[in-house]
């Protein structure tokens, strides 16, 4: 086991810093409960040195206090995201019909699941190696997992009767991509990423077709980039929506909600 080998520690720690990883200490201990053996080890060592992220190495991301599985390949859940669930849990209400867009791992549904007790759950995501983590991720909690582009895959006879509706879509500017850390641009789906020229061509969509699913008095929560928040706003209100914003300076995060009008 890897506590039989401690003694690889502080030059595991070293080679982890040296090649840039901040929490050094942090990820060469996760290494060392991840690798059964000396060889497994340098294997998961060579493997982030080059760049590739911890999460997918030790096929797990923590999340809003919950492990959650990550395939290759998928996106990570970040830890701001928190605050969109925090948010979503706040504006529902008892037994709520909810549905998570752009899903990925899953992670903001499965945090959901642990907060409310919705009549329906269920997530979307258009890309097949993300339903398929999300699927594993959502075993035992009555969720159902659809494959597809937003709102397509859903079945119809929820149109306007969801009462929740979050999505974590790409929203970094296309421009922008290429300025992303090399373990999220190399390593996760450029469909999780990219949001289009300005970042919102996806969220515009969602905001337009969340005016139609949502229940009168529902909400739409979603996360963007802080300057991206007005503009944002001014779509989601020409779709008939009302939003508002909240930020979280200790997590660098910003919500965009949104309610149909009762």
């Amino acid at each position: 086991m890897a506590a039989s080998f401690p003694t690889d520690r502080p030059a595991l720690v070293h080679r982890l810093r040296t090649a840039g990883c901040v929490y050094a200490e942090d990820e060469a201990d996760l290494l060392l409960a991840a690798a059964d053996t000396p060889a497994a080890l340098a294997d998961l060592t060579e493997r982030r040195v080059a760049g590739e992220p911890l999460e997918h190495l030790l096929g797990w991301a923590e999340f809003c206090g919950l492990r959650i599985a990550v395939a290759a390949g998928v996106f990570v859940p970040r830890g701001r995201t928190a605050l969109l669930v925090e948010a979503a849990a706040a504006l529902t209400g008892p037994a709520p019909a909810v549905v998570d867009l752009c899903c990925g791992s899953g992670a903001t549904t499965v945090a959901l699941a642990h907060r409310l007790a919705p009549r329906w759950l269920a997530a979307a995501d258009i890309d097949p190696a993300a339903v398929a983590c999300a699927r594993g991720n959502l075993t035992g909690l009555s969720a159902e997992v659809f494959e597809g582009d937003l709102f397509a895959p859903l079945p119809p006879h929820w149109r306007g009767r969801l009462n929740l509706v979050v999505a974590n879509a790409p929203y970094v500017p296309t421009a922008a991509v290429a300025l992303m850390p090399a373990e999220a641009r190399l390593h996760e789906a450029p469909v999780a990423l990219d949001g289009g020229p300005d970042g919102l061509t996806v969220l515009r969509r969602v905001g337009v077709d969340a005016a139609i699913w949502l229940a009168p008095g529902g909400h739409l929560v979603v996360e963007a980039g802080v300057t991206q928040v007005d503009a944002l706003c001014d779509a989601f209100s020409a779709a008939g929506l009302v939003p508002s914003v909240r930020h979280d300076e200790d997590l660098d995060a910003t919500a965009v909600t949104a309610r149909r009008p009762a």
